[in-house]
């Protein structure tokens, strides 16, 4: 884990553990990891994948940088053997913390976050070094920042490592990078480090026996011994030698006068020589003071380095500088992950798609508090108004894997003015509700994008919505959708009536793919067939099968609602999540009931790919799925001619596939005929 960052970087990919993006080259692939280095999109950070005593990262600023400091550590080999593998990874930006944490394989006990100081000189200037300093805990390491940190990367790295036959028993030391997207893992250390064990040392409750503790993690069972800390803060300044992290002179005379009793002076770069203690390394003592609070802890330990000499002794002045100017600045809704200015720049993206839908009744000019439409301008006479909503289901956990986002709009409306038309209304207007940890203008402005053409046609007017912008409420990446319907329909015009009777004809409308309903199990059986979203769809090699599922729900107004006016339909029926099982009696009286014969429309591929890959009995597509028929309509008998007739030319086909009966229930008749292949 610390010895090969590439394994360690690999480890996080093989367990969805946060990280930066990355590859490995071996010091023989040098031109292909130059190439990698000129086509990557972000800037990179390159890290020796061995131990290189903590000086193995480089960090260009250009790809000129970038490709020489690859010839140095591969073929001038700066870092020696630790350079006979090179991580190239995307350089992360934020504030970055060490978390260091007891462990037996299976728990994991973190202490309070810590911050270093890398760099040698005042403002985190100059190069790299061991550590120049310490605080913990840091406040940017909020509650929910460490309860994410726990969930996302702790655990599961206890447990992948467990998994994988090496259970980690002893002191995880993990750094992280706080990025806009989340706590992201930088590199595991499998021991103590300084400059944060001084500090955390001296939170250590003072009951606790450190001893006990690392025999529960070897005995594995720590989750039997208490390990608290004191409320405060500890801070540690580092004293170096003059010319570290370059050359120094060694073997300078250190003498230390008294100190506070909550100050301790850690040893690290010293040795004895006839009595006196001398230098011996380049970070030389570690000052360390507990406060209750961070200026008592600062003020305690520069004081104490008063009284701390030796010739040459520099040390940064600056230590916990984030802490202390954060806690003078006011905060802001962006640093609390809401970013006003994504919003209105959403608004302003989605303006033309939102006037797109404009039609009698309403002008969509989005901006104000509410939705405005004009009912009477529509013309109705004895208007009775009908609202759905509804959302898209783990169909979006698709749309977000393959990334996709402009037909879920399509579906989000589609599911609500569909349920609109079943009742004989026609949708006047839609809003949409879109949540999100992150608002990415482009992703929302591309599904509005899809919930205006949804709008369109359905014929009505998207005159407002609710952009939510929740950090901490969903993952990085991931949104949420919900939409709401209005639509009108006459009195007299209300579906479904009253004398729908046995020997109606139940005519289907096909559907254009699996709709919004069952991709839980959609994605199930996709796990299971040894397809990717991003193989060739078995029945359209022409798509991947992730944008084949993505197929948007059909919108059946334009074909239907005349046949509403017409006087021409008895009720209807929107096959959702449920199939023909469920939906269909939801319109019918009680006392009846109805058969439908599966062999009256073909079986679409994709519902046959989902059966033989997922091995689903036919009565449980029946009951899931639509089956390649989305909307059933309800007319006599006298009528049905008529009907289909009206019907055909349309965007669907249509099937005559059953009857009304006299009893309850919906019989599937010849339904294993979907079993053949």
């Amino acid at each position: 884990m610390e010895g090969s960052k590439a394994f360690s970087k690999d480890f996080m990919t093989r367990h969805n553990i946060p990280t930066a993006r990355f590859r490995n080259f071996q010091s023989s692939q040098l031109e292909e990891a130059i190439e990698h280095i000129k086509s990557a999109d972000y800037p990179v950070v390159l890290k020796a994948s061995g131990l290189a005593a903590g000086k193995g990262v480089l960090i260009p600023e250009s790809k000129e940088e970038a490709i020489a400091g690859l010839k140095e550590i591969l073929v001038a080999r700066a870092f020696g053997d630790a350079g006979d593998e090179v991580v190239i990874e995307e350089f992360l930006t934020g504030p970055e913390i060490s978390v260091l944490a007891f462990s037996d394989g299976y728990t994991i006990i973190p202490m309070p976050a810590a911050q270093d100081h890398k760099r040698i000189g005042e403002g985190d200037k100059g190069p790299n070094t061991g550590g120049m300093g310490a605080y913990a805990p840091a406040p940017v390491a909020t509650p929910e920042i460490m309860d994410r940190i726990m969930k996302e990367s702790l655990q599961p790295t206890i447990d992948g490592m467990r998994r994988e036959g090496f259970p980690f028993v002893g002191l995880l030391f993990t750094g992280f990078m706080l990025t806009e997207d989340g706590p992201k893992v930088l590199e595991y250390n499998v021991r103590f480090g300084d400059p944060e064990t001084e500090a955390l040392m001296m939170l250590l409750d003072p009951k606790i026996d450190l001893a006990s503790v690392f025999l529960a993690a070897a005995e594995r069972r720590l989750d039997s011994v208490e390990i608290t800390f004191k409320t405060g803060i500890a801070v540690t300044v580092v004293l170096a030698s003059e010319g570290y992290p370059g050359s120094y002179e060694k073997g300078k005379k250190i003498t230390i006068g008294d100190l506070p009793p909550d100050v301790v002076v850690f040893h690290a770069g010293t040795k004895t020589f006839g009595g006196d203690v001398l230098t011996a390394g380049g970070r030389v003592l570690a000052v360390t003071a507990y406060g209750s609070d961070l200026p008592l802890a600062l003020a305690a330990a520069y004081k104490s380095i008063e009284s701390v000499n030796f010739e040459g002794k520099i040390f940064r002045r600056d230590i916990a500088h984030r802490a202390l100017n954060a806690s003078k600045e006011g905060l802001t809704y962006a640093q609390a992950g809401v970013s006003v200015d994504a919003g209105n720049a959403l608004v302003e993206a989605i303006k033309p798609l939102v006037r797109s839908t404009k039609r009698s009744g309403a002008d969509v000019e989005i901006g104000g508090f509410g939705g405005v439409f004009d009912l009477k301008a529509t013309g109705y006479k004895d208007p009775v108004l009908v609202s759905g909503t509804d959302g898209v289901g783990t169909k979006l956990r698709l749309a977000v894997d393959v990334g996709i986002h402009d037909t879920v709009g399509i579906d989000l409306v589609a599911m609500s003015v569909n349920d609109l038309l079943v009742q004989g209304a026609e949708p006047l207007y839609f809003l949409d509700y879109y949540g999100c940890s992150k608002l990415e203008v482009d992703v929302a402005t591309q599904v509005v994008k899809g919930i205006a053409e949804g709008c369109r046609q359905a014929g009505c007017a998207l005159i407002g919505g609710e952009t939510a912008e929740m950090p901490g409420m969903y993952l990085p990446g991931d949104y949420d959708l919900a939409g709401f319907a209005v639509g009108a329909v006459e009195r007299d015009q209300i579906l479904p009536k009253k004398n729908i009777s046995a020997g109606d004809v139940i005519i289907g409308l096909s559907s254009s793919g699996v709709h919004s309903n069952g991709f839980s199990l959609v994605r199930k059986v996709v796990q299971l067939s040894g397809y990717t979203y991003s193989s060739p769809c078995p029945w359209n090699p022409q798509l991947t099968l992730g944008k084949a599922l993505l197929e948007p729900t059909r919108i059946y107004i334009s074909q239907v609602l005349p046949l509403v006016h017409a006087g021409l339909l008895k009720g209807m029926s929107h096959i959702t999540g449920g199939g023909f099982i469920e939906n269909i009696p939801r319109v019918l009286p009680k006392n009846l009931g109805c058969y439908i014969d599966a062999t009256s429309w073909p079986l679409p591929p994709v519902f046959r790919f989902l059966r033989k890959h997922g091995g689903v009995e036919p009565l449980e597509m029946a009951r899931t799925f639509n089956n390649g028929i989305g909307l059933v309509l309800i007319v006599a008998a006298s009528d049905a001619e008529e009907v289909i007739k009206k019907l055909e030319g349309g965007s669907s086909s249509v099937y005559r596939i059953g009857e009304v009966t006299s009893k309850p229930g919906v019989e599937m008749r010849n339904v294993l005929s979907w079993s053949e292949d």
